[in-house]
């Protein structure tokens, strides 16, 4: 039976080399965590280090996952994360409303609580498709009588 560490000791022997971080050149660290909603590599907002972490992410057919790490299972990474997935048909306000109340039961970081919501807006919105512009109206008596001198 392995023996349980600090958050600290665990962030201080990951902080320079971890799996999950991305090095820019002008010193910039990003993170790929799927529960950092920030995606900045700091003790903070990573959430492997945590006890507590929310994720949202993707599914597939347009949906939406919500990935919770339960603070009673931190030491154990295969049962600690706990998934609910929200389909492209439910509405976007009932979405939110969910992912804003099932962090707020859990008493979880309440500033966590906006970043997951624009995840998730960002999410739906990269789903949709794009619509095409309509064309541009002819203004003005001299532009209509020149597109129909042209045609």
């Amino acid at each position: 039976m392995a023996a349980t560490i600090s958050h600290d000791l665990a962030w201080t022997v990951t902080k320079g080399h971890s799996a999950t971080l991305v090095k820019r050149a002008n010193g910039v660290q990003f993170s790929r965590d799927p529960l950092n909603l920030r995606n900045v590599y700091s003790r903070k907002n990573e959430g492997q280090i945590a006890n507590k972490a929310i994720g949202v992410i993707s599914s597939e057919n347009g949906g939406v996952t919500l990935v919770v790490k339960k603070a009673d299972k931190h030491h154990q990474p295969a049962t600690s994360t706990q998934t609910t997935t929200f389909g492209a048909s439910k509405g976007s306000r009932k979405l939110y409303s969910a992912i804003v109340n099932s962090t707020t039961k859990r008493n979880y970081r309440p500033d966590l609580r906006k970043d997951a919501v624009a995840r998730a807006s960002a999410i739906r919105k990269a789903g949709k498709p794009v619509k095409a512009s309509p064309a541009q109206k002819l203004r003005g008596k001299k532009a209509q009588k020149a597109a129909e001198a042209s045609a």
